[in-house]
């Protein structure tokens, strides 16, 4: 897994503690965090962007061949 796949990863963590968030408490973290005014609100945006591109790469880690995954993991305990 490369650092691009890893940061995709933590973004989608991050959004999906985020919707838990709004799901149970009606709370948007990053709203509460972001969205204040105008340029906060802007930076809210790309947050929730960011992270939507994060699922975009998820999609391929999701079609990935598992032999993929096993050499990755063979190499990374020689």
């Amino acid at each position: 897994m490369n650092w691009i796949q890893r940061t995709a990863l933590l973004l989608i963590i991050i959004g999906a503690i985020n919707w838990g968030l709004i799901g149970l408490f009606q709370y948007d973290l990053v709203a509460a965090l972001f969205g204040g005014g105008e340029q906060s609100g802007a930076f809210a945006r790309v947050i929730y962007t960011l992270v939507g591109i994060s699922g975009l790469i998820a999609i391929s880690l999701y079609f990935s061949p598992a032999a993929d995954y096993d050499e990755a993991t063979a190499e990374s305990t020689k």
